[in-house]
Parts: C-alpha cells; structure tokens; sequence
C-alpha cells in the first residue's frame, strides 16, 4: 500500500516539477534601453499611431523582417540594419505626424500581444532568441561619412546584390554590388516560375493584344538584372516589369507558351543592400554579424548611440 501511494505521488509531483524547471529555463528576457529614443509607428490596421522605445520596435521588427529560426548572428546583422533604417526614417519624418508604418512600405513590425497568439507555447523561446539579437547590438547603427546609413535589406539576391542606382535612381557609397553566393543553396525563393495569361499579362503592362510576344533585352546590369527592355516594340525598366507583374526580381526570363505567359526569376526583393540569406548563410560559416554587415553595407562603421 506505501509503494502504491508513493507511486501516485510521484505522478503526481513530477510533471509539477518539470513544469516549474521549464518555466525557469524560459522566463522572458528583459530588453535593455540606454539611449532615450521613440519612434512613431502608424499602425496601418486601424491608422493609430503608437509611440515606441526604438529597441522595442527593433524587436517587433526582427519578428516581422526575419524568420526567428535563422541563425543569432544573421538576426543581429538585422537588428542593426532595421535600427539603421528606423534612424533614418526618424531623421526624415522628425517635421511629420509619424516616422514609419508596420509594413512592408517600411519595415514589417509585430507586436508582443499578436506574437503571443502567433507563437502560442515557442513565444518565450523565440522573444527571447529576438531580444538577445536586439540586446547584444543595443543602440548600434551603420554609419556612413559620420551620417546614418539607410540600410535597406531584402530577401534573396541572384548571386550578387544590385546597386542602388539600378533600382533607386540615386547613388550611394554603401549600398553597391556585391557577391552573395551562399543564397542559391539555402533559399527555397532563389528561383521561381510564375504563370500569366497572354490577356492578363498585356492587360497589366497596357499594351495591346497580340498572339505573338516579341522580348528585347536592350540593357542589363553587371549583375544580370534587367534594366531595359522592349516588349513587342514598346520600351519598359525592368524595374516596371518587375512592379506591374509583381515580379520576385528584376533577373527574369519570358516565354511565351501558346496562350500563357510564364516567366521565371532569380532571386526575390529589389536587391540592393543586405540580402537575409546571404546573412544567414554567412553565419552559418561562422562569420560574425560585423562581418555579413561590412560585407552587405560596404565601407560603412557600427556606430552606438549617444546617450
């Protein structure tokens, strides 16, 4: 009778005590501030506009920008170019009525209370995974010729990234050409088809019906990108192509197959700046979050803010 009472005992308290060991593995993390700085954010779901900490924001950034399973360093290469963005736009909009929205028109940000219901049971492993990567870069920034960097990012490039004048019609010291080589192998979106009936794809681009489809690459960048073409005598940007056919990149083929049009790309994002996968695999090679951020972001310095 003892050993059957210890025994229900022990069923009893044991799951009790895995319970409290995994909750304390698994306390929330505290985020840290020094440096005083808010940001205006316009909530695009009811036009609101709340008033953040920025590491908070940056946190709510990383979960909206950046899949939580890629590796520390990539999420805190992130954490700083999102920081640097975040800066940047508060620079611009300081005479406005807010800095940045939560989409993709800048950067995507979720906040803690649709985290915990996205998450469920991970949501205190994955926050605190986010705010460790917000933490160990706290309050640091790229900087440029003693400016803040505007450090765009995107998802998957095609081999190498774009310059910012083949895309943004401006200039920059940083945000030129570079190798990334290690997107082919890890992501899923490096290459892609997509499929449009002759009538729709006309349709889109304004130009009228014809049965036959006449493509003219009449320029491309060092990076294989399409900057000029004519698509049956009528001359486009690539980067017209890329938005009016909501492209995955501006490195694209078209064929034409009877009465459907299927198009095939590399890559995914508009390329210029740091690509996500091209960080995550570069710290999947054991290089540090300063070195994917000097490699993306050429010639620029991480930079802490003044208190």
């Amino acid at each position: 009778m003892k050993k059957i009472i210890i025994f229900i005992t022990l069923l009893i308290f044991i799951p009790f005590f895995i319970v409290i060991i995994y909750n304390n593995n698994y306390k929330e993390i505290e985020l840290k501030y020094i440096s005083p700085t808010y940001i205006r954010v316009k909530r695009m779901s009811d036009d609101s506009i709340v008033t953040l900490p920025l590491e908070e924001y940056i946190v709510g950034v990383l979960a909206g920008e950046m899949p939580v399973s890629f590796e520390l360093e990539a999420l805190k290469a992130q954490a700083v170019a999102s920081r640097s963005y975040a800066l940047k736009r508060i620079e611009y909009n300081k005479d406005k009525e807010y800095d940045v929205v939560d989409s993709i028109m800048n950067q995507v940000y979720l906040d803690n209370d649709y985290l915990k219901d996205a998450w469920g049971i991970n949501y205190v492993k994955n926050i605190n995974k986010l705010r460790t990567a917000v933490n160990e870069t706290l309050d640091e920034y790229l900087e440029y010729n003693n400016s803040i960097a505007d450090a765009l990012f995107f998802s998957t490039s095609n081999g190498y990234t774009e310059d910012s004048k083949n895309v943004f019609n401006f200039e920059s010291g940083y945000l030129k050409s570079v190798e990334s080589p290690w997107d082919k192998n890890i992501s899923s979106a490096f290459k892609n088809q997509k499929t449009i009936s002759l009538t729709d794809f006309y349709k889109k681009l304004n130009l009228p019906y014809n049965k036959n489809l006449n493509i003219e690459i009449l320029k491309r960048s060092s990076t294989n990108r399409i900057l000029l073409l004519k698509i049956n005598n009528v001359e486009f940007k690539g980067t017209d192509i890329y938005n009016k056919l909501s492209l995955r990149s501006t490195d694209f083929e078209i064929e034409l197959q009877g009465e459907t049009v299927k198009i095939r790309t590399k890559g995914y994002g508009h390329g210029v700046g740091m690509s996500q996968y091209g960080a995550l695999g570069m710290a999947l090679e054991g290089y540090s979050y300063e070195e994917i951020l000097s490699h993306y972001y050429t010639n620029t310095n991480i930079t802490k803010l003044k208190n």
